[in-house]
This record gives structure tokens, C-alpha cells and sequence, in this order.
């Protein structure tokens, strides 16, 4: 059975293919299906996408989201988490209720980086993981956010639905190797499209995921 790989991220931006990206690049493709409005997750819910730009650096919010990272972290390399996803799923709600999505003006790089994979590991509640798409991928357009991070949280949403991912981000253990999780959008099109996020070339990354497959394979 093919099993879905859950990554480990390494503030600041060393997770595969989630490196800082050009923030001049063109919008990645949103996923198959559309995606549900912000606005429905929750009555509370801002109209404002993000945090306006040019806000000051907010260093309690900032370490804040970086302690809900380590312990996100801790729990996916046998350490202790005693908080757990849908907590922090249910906070970053707050946070951005409040402030709007964490931009990098208002939390740094890093502090961005985290609120994206708390984000990105909210698989409980894919109606938040979805309207979280649309406010990273708004950041990103005001320069805000990572084009990587969008590419991964897209793919991830897609995946999720069980439809076509469009940038070959979310794969699976196989017999030691790498795999897709679900094909692609436009195959043809796959290198382009992770250039453009900012990504390496889609055979590099299923040869550095095979490596990481097999050590889990031979452990």
C-alpha cells in the first residue's frame, strides 16, 4: 500500500523545494475544483486576506507561531507533542482572525513558514486547509509569502480531495521508492510550473524522496 509521506520542515526554508522563491513569479494554479471562500469557515472570520503590508513585526506573534512549529515538528520525529494538529489548526484560526494571514512583514520568513505548516498539516479540517490556500496564495501575490509554500499547500488541498496535484509536492512510499500520490495535472507542464514556484525539477525531487524512502524502508 502506498503511503503518504509527512515531511519534516526545517525553519528557516530548508524543506525541500520550499526555499525563498521569487515573489515576482506568475500566481501557480489554484486547485482542481476551486477552492471554498474564506468566509465560510467561520463567522469571525476577516474579510481582510492577510495582514496589511508594512505592518511592524509582531515578536510575541512570531514566537509564538514558531513554539507551535517545534512542537508540530516534535511529534513527527518521535518527540513530544501534547498539543496535537487540530489544536493548532483551531489557533492559527484565532491568529488569523485576528491579524489575517501571518505575513512576512508582521511574523518574518521564518514565522511565515511556520503558520504555513501548521497549514499544511491540517488534514482534519480540509474546509480551513482550503481557505488557508486562498489567503497564502493572496500573501504571496503582495509579495507576503512563499510561491513554494502556495505550490505544496496547493498540491496538498488537491490531494486531499483526491483530485490531480499540479506540482508533483505530495508523494508516497512504494517498495522503497518514491511515488506520486495522484497524477498530474498537466505532466507535460510539471518542471515549468515548479520553476515558476520555485522549485526543483520533479525528477530530483523523486530521487531525493526514493533515498529517504528506502532508510525508512531499511529502518
Amino acid at each position: 500500500m502506498r503511503r503518504l509521506m509527512a515531511f519534516v520542515v526545517v525553519i528557516p526554508l530548508s524543506l525541500v523545494g520550499c526555499g525563498d522563491t521569487d515573489r515576482g513569479s506568475p500566481q501557480p494554479t489554484s486547485s482542481p475544483g476551486g477552492t471554498p471562500s474564506a468566509a465560510s469557515i467561520s463567522p469571525t472570520w476577516p474579510p481582510a486576506p492577510m495582514a496589511s503590508p508594512g505592518v511592524d513585526f509582531d515578536p510575541a506573534l512570531h514566537d509564538e507561531l514558531m513554539a507551535m512549529f517545534r512542537r508540530d515538528q516534535a511529534g513527527r520525529t518521535g518527540g513530544v507533542d501534547n498539543e496535537g494538529d487540530e489544536v493548532r489548526t483551531h489557533r492559527l484560526k484565532q491568529i488569523i482572525a485576528e491579524y489575517g494571514w501571518p505575513t512576512i512583514d508582521l511574523v518574518g520568513e521564518d514565522g511565515a513558514d511556520a503558520a504555513w505548516a501548521i497549514a499544511q498539516h491540517s488534514d482534519l479540517d480540509p474546509e480551513f486547509q482550503a481557505a488557508a490556500l486562498e489567503l497564502l496564495t493572496a500573501a504571496a501575490r503582495a509579495g507576503q509569502a512563499s510561491w513554494g509554500n502556495v505550490a505544496y499547500l496547493d498540491d496538498r488541498v488537491a490531494v486531499g480531495h483526491g483530485d490531480e496535484q499540479t506540482y508533483g509536492t505530495q508523494i508516497g512510499c512504494r517498495g522503497g521508492r518514491a511515488e506520486l500520490a495522484t497524477p498530474l495535472t498537466h505532466p507535460d507542464r510539471v518542471d515549468q510550473l515548479r520553476r515558476r514556484a520555485g522549485l526543483e525539477p520533479l525528477a530530483d525531487y523523486l530521487d531525493e524522496l526514493t533515498r529517504i524512502c528506502r532508510q525508512e524502508q531499511a529502518g
